[in-house]
């Protein structure tokens, strides 16, 4: 399996005469996949290969890559997930719409081991709490709290992907 966001692109014509022909190609450069469909559908041994989709992906981590997918669209979220990461791919599967990378960077705060880390680590980041307070502090309470309407987070590699809602 490959870290880059692959795609296996299937020729239509094959595909209803009973066999399969396709191709394994990078999904991350729009012009480079639109090549290696235009390349797969030349080698088919169907003479009326002119129509493709995607039957198979991988690298996408939890983003469901549909067999129509726009070849842009799908090719940015790929170039997105190759640069980011998986939490990329979390994201664009838990917002949906186009891929949009400024958003996903002014939203995403790291992958944390769970959502009380996350808010332990906030407010070590944000207040001073004095040595004899901090048994005080209820961390399940201001994570619930965090994450009910300022956070959301999304499984992860080893926890959870942390977003805040822009």
């Amino acid at each position: 399996m490959s870290d880059t966001p692959r795609v296996y692109a299937a020729c239509l014509a094959s595909y209803n005469a009973g066999f399969l022909h396709g191709a394994w190609l990078d999904a991350v450069d729009p012009d480079e996949l639109r090549e290696g469909i235009t390349e797969m559908l030349s080698d088919s041994p169907a003479d009326d290969a002119e129509e493709w989709v995607f039957h198979d992906y991988e690298g996408f981590g939890d983003y469901s890559v549909s067999e129509y997918a726009d070849i842009d669209d799908l090719a940015e979220i790929g170039r997105c997930i190759e640069e980011h990461g998986l939490a990329f791919a979390a994201y664009i599967e838990h917002v949906g719409g186009d891929p949009i990378e400024d958003n996903f960077q002014d939203a995403y705060h790291g992958e944390w081991g769970s959502e009380k880390e996350y808010a332990e680590n906030l407010m070590d980041d944000c207040y001073e709490i004095p040595d004899h307070l901090v048994n005080y502090i209820d961390y399940d309470a201001f994570a619930r709290d965090l994450f009910i309407s300022d956070y959301y987070s999304v499984d992860g590699g080893a926890g959870i992907y942390v977003f805040s809602h822009c």
